[in-house]
């Protein structure tokens, strides 16, 4: 636990000495009792005495004041809170080294279910889209909220050759900023029109922190690296600067291997560092799927972390109540049990 003003933690020095002073003041009231010309009179004035009774009320307020000392402080924890994500877009690859069936029954299929398995997880609230890439990179799904149209887009994949780690990336953030005017020129070869004379000039950019943007997120997928398009690392910063989050998780060998299929092959290996660094650029995590069952796993690891997230959070208000509760029931116990407030 920090706190926001810690010199106010100063004050709780003064309740020892408002210890001492009570033990004082009971001493005193002792001595005093003790001048009474009969000790028989004084034990039958005292009769069985409020016992430890006496001490309950005090001893409540000063936990009260040592709580809202406390409170004053501005203390803050770090506390789990539910997480509003709104979008959460899966990029996934579709390259010919997804066709590998080091994980069963093969790579493209095991991430097909393991993607399906993660939508049920998910609040029918969030929006889901699907982008998936190889040489080039393209929406298969708008964001919706229908799982159906998810599902239906996730088994349309098709595999082709390259690895555009980075276009899936940028494809990503212009479908959860449709209006930001991401260049999109890298990916599709097409270059800028230019504006006509109704269109509004793009507004200058202004990064934010890294991970601060809680409205959406990505999960890419990949088992390879890069052979084509942008620069990944780019691609990663261009996120970050959103504040979007971009959760990497790497499926297949990391020795490496070469696959063949109709007459060519190819080394597949997966560049995990690569992975690394866009997690940790974007305040994500990296998560690595050496089997079916890892992914599954990843999965259901990401649904968890995606609805709820461990943030610094202020908690003044919660030793300021709890203080005024023990002041009150500190009150109420004196009337109760001596008729008066202390």
């Amino acid at each position: 636990m920090t706190f926001v003003w810690p010199h106010l933690l100063w004050a709780l020095l003064a309740l020892p000495l408002l210890i001492g002073l009570y033990l004082w003041l009971l001493h005193r009231r002792k001595k005093a009792t003790l001048r009474f010309a009969s000790l028989a009179i004084v034990r039958e004035a005292q009769g069985g005495g409020p016992g430890w009774r006496r001490h309950v009320p005090p001893a409540l307020l000063l936990l009260s004041l040592g709580a809202l000392i406390v409170a004053s402080a501005r203390p803050m924890a770090v506390v789990t809170l539910p997480l509003q994500q709104e979008t959460i877009i899966l990029a996934m690859d579709v390259s010919g080294s997804m066709r590998a069936t080091d994980v069963q029954p093969d790579r493209l299929t095991a991430a097909q279910e393991a993607a399906k398995s993660f939508l049920t997880e998910l609040p029918r609230s969030v929006r889901v889209g699907v982008v998936s890439f190889a040489g080039t990179a393209a929406v298969v799904q708008p964001p919706t909220q229908s799982r159906e149209d998810v599902v239906a887009a996730i088994d349309r994949f098709q595999l082709q050759r390259g690895t555009a780690i980075g276009s899936g990336i940028v494809l990503s953030l212009a479908t959860i900023f449709p209006d930001a005017g991401i260049d999109l020129s890298q990916i599709t070869g097409q270059r800028n029109m230019p504006l006509g004379p109704n269109d509004k000039p793009k507004q200058d950019f202004v990064p934010v922190a890294p991970g601060s943007y809680a409205s959406a997120a990505v999960i890419l997928l990949t088992d390879g690296q890069r052979t084509t398009g942008p620069d990944p690392i780019d691609a990663a910063k261009m996120a970050a600067d959103r504040g979007v989050k971009v959760y990497s998780v790497g499926i297949g060998t990391k020795e490496g291997e070469t696959i063949g299929f109709e007459g060519w092959s190819m080394r597949v290996r997966l560049d995990e560092e690569t992975l690394k660094n866009i997690a940790n650029l974007t305040r994500a995590e990296y998560f690595y799927a050496g089997t079916a069952n890892d992914l599954k796993k990843v999965y259901q690891s990401l649904s968890s972390r995606l609805m709820v997230e461990k943030k610094e959070t202020e908690v003044s208000s919660l030793f300021a109540a709890l203080g005024a509760l023990m002041m009150v029931l500190a009150a109420t116990l004196s009337v109760w049990w001596f008729g008066r407030v202390m």
